[in-house]
C-alpha cells in the first residue's frame, strides 16, 4: 500500500519541479532488530518521496551494521531521516520517528529549503541566529495529529540550516515515550535546547531565536 496517494504525487512532482535547484540526499537509519516500531514505513516514505524527483537521492544505513556512521553524524535513534545538500552531509537538519501526518509537510518544506538555500524567517531572527558561536541542539518533541508542531519544527530546522553550530531534531513523542518522559513532555510542541531552556509552543521566530542564543551562552559559561 502506497503511503503518498496518487493526487498528492502529482502535485509534489509539480512542485519540486518548480522548486528544486540544487540536488539533495535524504539519509535513513532504520534498524532489523524487531524494536523499531515504524521503520519500514519510514523508509518506504522516503523511498516515495525520492522517486517524484531525480535532485533526491535516497541513502539507507542500518542503525546497528553502521554504527560507525550512526555516530559519525551523530545519530543516536532509529528511525532518523536527515536531510542535506548532496555532497555536504552534516546532519543537522533531521526527523527521529516518521515524518507523518502534520509533519510530512514539515518534511517537503525542509527538501525545498535545503535545495535552494531559501531560509524564510525574519531578518532579526536571521541576526540573532548568525550571533550563536557555539553547538546548539535543539529537540521538538511532537505527535503526528499537532497543527501546531509544523511551525516549530520547521524554525528550528531553519536555524541549523543557516547556522552550522545548530542542530535540530524532530522527535516523535510516542516512537520515543522514555525520551519524551525524561525531557518532561505534557504538551506538545515542546521544546528542548541544549537540554537547559525548555518550553511548549510554536514562538514566533525572533523569540525563538533568543532562546537559542541563551542557550549558546549558556554553554560557553559552564
Amino acid at each position: 500500500m502506497v503511503l503518498i496517494q496518487e493526487s498528492d504525487q502529482k502535485y509534489l512532482r509539480e512542485e519540486f519541479s518548480k522548486s528544486l535547484k540544487s540536488n539533495i540526499e535524504l539519509i535513513v537509519f532504520t534498524a532489523e532488530d524487531g524494536q523499531c516500531k515504524y521503520c519500514k514505513e519510514t523508509v518506504q516514505l522516503a523511498e516515495e518521496v525520492s522517486s517524484l524527483t531525480g535532485k533526491i537521492k535516497l541513502t539507507i544505513y542500518d542503525f546497528n551494521k553502521d554504527a560507525e556512521k550512526a555516530r559519525e553524524l551523530g545519530v543516536d535513534k532509529y528511525p532518523t531521516t536527515i536531510v542535506c545538500r548532496e555532497g555536504s552531509i552534516h546532519g543537522r537538519v533531521r526527523y527521529a520517528g516518521i515524518p507523518s501526518g502534520y509533519e510530512f509537510g514539515s518534511l517537503i518544506e525542509d527538501i525545498k529549503m535545503v535545495s535552494d538555500s531559501e531560509v524564510k524567517i525574519s531578518s532579526k531572527a536571521m541576526e540573532i541566529i548568525s550571533k550563536v558561536e557555539n553547538p546548539v541542539k535543539i529537540k521538538v518533541f511532537v505527535t503526528p495529529t499537532c497543527p501546531y508542531c509544523p511551525r516549530a519544527v520547521e524554525t528550528a530546522h531553519k536555524f541549523a540550516f543557516t547556522n552550522e553550530k545548530v542542530s535540530a531534531e524532530m522527535i516523535e513523542t510516542s516512537e520515543f515515550n522514555k525520551e519524551a518522559q525524561d525531557a518532561g513532555v505534557t504538551a506538545v510542541p515542546h521544546i528542548v535546547i541544549n537540554d537547559d531552556i525548555k518550553f511548549d509552543g510554536a514562538r514566533p521566530d525572533e523569540e525563538f531565536a533568543e532562546y537559542v542564543l541563551e542557550a549558546s551562552m549558556n554553554s560557553a559559561q559552564n
